[in-house]
């Protein structure tokens, strides 16, 4: 294979590329991978040992979970906007499967709730992908499919037509921004976390989220060096707070341990995309390592959340109640996750948000309220559900210790690192990722 180094960029044949932006996803997702098939073989035998999922359904999953992770690194080394835009469509109808799993009356209809929700927005996707084609052939000319390349597209993006780039920013926003679960595009996640397994919710929160906010930022790219407007980071940080907001408040009206995880995860996705629209070296770097240490944290808690189910045999959170007694690292693990993603420190949430809050401070301090009011209503939310759960009374006896913690703590070591020391290559790959993701 021929490589091409373009500075910072690798560049194979042209089709795929590799550069600080995505090399620490790439890494990211092959490892959440990685712990989450750990996770699953233990997991779905128990599924089968009950009777929820057949022998054949079991084969089903494991092939469209190969299948998703194929997407996802295809969606983050592609070098062409329209082969991320087939990864993602990919993407989805694998995780449809995967989310019907079960064939029950709510799964079916959560699985026909997220296809039509995200086969609505990645058509806007493409519309956007094709506005994109269009002002880039006015450019480089006729080159078929090699004007959709990103290292080409940026190389040229201050000759681009800035009209079409920001219709087509608007498109690629609602499109891949309903892959995010932006607000009031979100209303598919909580359902489709609910309902399909487990390892499942644990991917969809840490992978698929992150690689659809990556696609929203490198179109962010491209049409801030043609539009030299601040027109999309406003769109993101609108965006962004109204998904803070939202998730936020109906935390309080979960009463499915699943789907109270689902709405932190906008939560917290709303936190990136506002980070992100805010810009700068400061906050484009908080926002890196959130994504990291989100990934992280939000994958361990369905970890932990489907032992805890299992052992309740429910999803609803007034039915699980003792955890320390009835598995002391089960309940553990889930008070320490629960005090990880409500940005507690050490952990390595607390400091991107405290980059992101002190940063908002000083750029945007109209928006700083917003922001503080919402993290606090989302703190007494999640920690007055997740405490009963841990350290409520319960007549049940102590259970064997469940298989495949590992993964749980193996995230919750590296989220806990990454609050008070991040490696200096993981530095430098956030340092020069912010440099070129830049902002106003």
């Amino acid at each position: 294979m021929r490589v091409i180094d373009h500075g910072n960029q690798l560049v194979a044949h042209e089709q795929f590329f590799v550069d600080p932006f995505n090399v620490f996803l790439v890494t990211l997702t092959a490892f959440v991978g990685l712990t989450t098939a750990l996770f699953s073989r233990p997991y779905m035998r128990v599924e089968m040992a009950h009777g929820r999922v057949t022998a054949g359904r079991q084969r089903l999953y494991h092939s469209m979970y190969q299948m998703f992770m194929l997407t996802m690194l295809l969606a983050l080394t592609t070098n062409n906007m329209g082969l991320l835009w087939v990864a993602m469509e990919a993407a989805t109808l694998s995780t449809v499967l995967l989310v019907t799993l079960y064939r029950t009356p709510a799964s079916l209809e959560a699985g026909w709730k997220y296809f039509i929700l995200c086969g609505v927005g990645i058509a806007q996707a493409l519309f956007g992908t094709i506005l994109l084609y269009f002002a880039a052939e006015r450019v480089l000319g006729a080159q078929g499919v090699t004007a959709l390349l990103w290292t080409h597209l940026d190389a040229v993006r201050s000759q681009l037509e800035p009209s079409v780039l920001a219709l087509a920013f608007v498109f690629l926003l609602v499109g891949y921004g309903t892959k995010v679960g932006l607000a009031p595009l979100h209303s598919w996640l909580p359902d489709a976390h609910a309902e399909g397994p487990t390892p499942i919710s644990a991917v969809l929160s840490g992978l698929l989220l992150n690689v659809a906010i990556y696609a929203v930022v490198r179109c962010k790219v491209l049409v801030e060096g043609a539009f030299h407007s601040p027109l999309p980071s406003r769109m993101l940080m609108g965006f962004g707070l109204l998904s803070v907001v939202l998730g936020a408040f109906f935390l309080f009206r979960q009463r499915d341990i699943k789907r109270l995880f689902a709405y932190s995860s906008i939560e917290h996705m709303g936190i990136i995309t506002f980070a992100f629209g805010m810009g700068g070296p400061v906050a484009t770097f908080a926002a890196l390592l959130h994504m990291t240490v989100h990934s992280l944290t939000k994958s361990s808690i369905f970890f932990t959340v489907g032992h805890a189910a299992q052992k309740a045999g429910s999803q609803l959170m007034d039915n699980i109640r003792g955890l320390i007694t009835l598995s002391p690292t089960v309940g553990w693990g889930l008070m320490l996750e629960a005090l990880a993603i409500l940005g507690l420190p050490p952990f390595g949430v607390f400091a991107s948000e405290f980059l992101i809050i002190t940063t908002a401070m000083r750029e945007q301090p109209w928006a700083t309220p917003i922001l503080l009011i919402a993290l606090g209503v989302a703190f007494a939310a999640i920690f007055g559900r997740v405490q009963p759960m841990v350290f409520g009374e319960t007549d049940a006896q102590r259970l064997p210790h469940p298989p495949a913690l590992l993964p749980v703590f193996a995230h919750l070591a590296i989220v806990l690192v990454l609050g008070l020391y991040i490696p200096p290559y993981l530095a430098h790959w956030y340092q020069a990722a912010a440099s070129f993701i830049g902002g106003p």
